[in-house]
């Protein structure tokens, strides 16, 4: 009864003999061996019944700077290669361009469709597992130097995987040559706008300062035909009275003419020589710088230049000036300068400083660049369909299926061998018990 124990405590022992779990898992190595080769079949089975799956790339590179240089040289829009093809790859990324060559090319789709979904449900699906694009890292030192876009593209068997990816790339480069082209057309046209209403500006200015110098002209003549208006009325009042004032004079003359009896033209020195009318041979020379008095011209005289004047309508013959206000008058009939202003047929060409506006204007008008033949990436590598499938990866599914099996397989011996470890120990433990108090 003293060994009992002794076994007892040799089976409880926390310790474990590894000889004993290899001797253990030997011999029931048939479980073993089974479980590994039923893992094995398992793992070829699904090897070779599950659906193929295979990869193809594309790799897009900057294009050169001569393929953009018609592009840049308009002076327009400037476009990089290294931005085109971020351009390039924001399309390529875009869910609107998948979506739309999706929609565009239903036939490579056709056996992508599920039973029950929608076109746009088979399209998510596609979307979301099926491509791939990787960019650079733009943290590396290098990046901008060795700058490329890698589409990669995962389809199942029966699928022309390369056709869809070569075409969706060509989609993509062609929608965003089709966006450059229609922003380049909206960005010309803003331009034109603009030249426009600059051009447009200087022509209202001119308009206006045409006008407003027309209206200076015209208001200048209005003020100098007023002046000489004046000035030809005051010289007429003016004519007038001196008329008026030679008529008192002549009147008052020939009063004193009549009184002293002179009917014709004498001198005061002939009155006071009738003394000497007896000498024939005497002449008679008078210096003097005092005027005759008017009455020695002699009541005849005085009274014939006195009917003439009472007789007179007009006095503007008495004087040059008058004769000088009408050829003036007469000039600010007609402003030549506003008849020449007036009569401009092609008025844009006084306009100033709108030559360089219309260069441009031209320039613009004349940009015809071929948006079908510009190139914005280089397709560095087009997709090929490969012939060997990415999943599943037989070998590996197949080794970790062996390896599976083995390890379940050991796994089950070692349960069976600590389950009847364990109903080899119950018995001596019951016997245990029922002997410790006798002891």
């Amino acid at each position: 009864m003293n060994n009992i124990p002794q076994f007892h405590q040799r089976l409880t022992s926390d310790e474990i003999d590894l000889f004993e779990l290899f001797h253990a898992i030997w011999k029931q190595k048939k479980w073993v061996i089974g479980c590994t080769i039923l893992a094995g079949l398992l793992g070829v089975g699904y090897a070779f019944l599950a659906p193929r799956v295979y990869q193809v790339s594309s790799v897009l590179r900057p294009a050169a700077i001569n393929e953009l240089d018609a592009l840049n040289r308009s002076e327009v829009y400037k476009l990089p290669p290294g931005d085109a093809l971020a351009k390039v790859g924001a399309q390529l990324e875009s869910y609107h361009s998948r979506l739309g060559f999706f929609r565009a090319n239903p036939a490579l789709f056709e056996d992508l469709k599920r039973p029950g979904q929608s076109l746009e449900q088979s399209f998510e699906a596609f979307n979301s597992n099926a491509i791939n694009l990787v960019m650079p890292d733009s943290k590396k030192s290098d990046a901008v130097n060795n700058a490329y876009l890698r589409l990669e593209m995962q389809y199942p068997e029966g699928i022309d995987g390369a056709a869809i990816l070569n075409g969706f790339v060509d989609y993509a480069i062609a929608q965003e040559r089709n966006q450059i082209g229609a922003d380049l057309k909206v960005i010309v046209n803003n331009r034109l706008n603009e030249l426009k209403g600059r051009i447009d500006a200087a022509r209202n200015n001119y308009e206006k300062g045409k006008a407003s110098k027309i209206a200076r002209l015209l208001e200048a003549d209005q003020v100098q035909r007023a002046r000489l208006q004046d000035e030809l009325t005051a010289l007429r009042l003016q004519m007038k009275m001196e008329r008026t004032n030679r008529l008192a004079e002549l009147a008052e003359a020939i009063s004193i003419a009549r009184s002293v009896g002179i009917k014709n033209p004498t001198t005061p020195l002939s009155m006071g020589g009738d003394a000497l009318n007896g000498s024939n041979q005497v002449m008679r020379t008078v210096v003097t710088n005092q005027k005759a008095p008017l009455y020695f011209m002699g009541t005849e005289v005085l009274e014939a230049e006195r009917a003439a004047l009472q007789q007179r309508t007009n006095d503007d013959f008495t004087n040059s000036r008058v004769a000088e206000i009408a050829k003036e008058l007469r000039m600010l009939d007609t402003n030549r300068e506003v008849e020449v202003l007036n009569s401009r047929k092609n008025e844009d060409m006084f306009l100033s400083d709108v030559e360089p506006l219309w260069a441009e204007e031209a320039r613009l008008r004349s940009l015809n660049i071929d948006m079908s033949a510009l190139k914005l990436v280089t397709v560095d590598r087009q997709a090929q369909a490969s012939p060997n499938p990415i999943k599943p990866r037989v070998g590996i599914i197949i080794a970790l299926s062996v390896v599976a099996g083995l390890m379940l397989g050991i796994l089950m011996v070692l349960i069976r061998h600590f389950v009847q470890v364990r109903r080899a120990i119950g018995p001596f433990s019951v016997f245990e018990d029922r002997q410790l108090p006798h002891q």
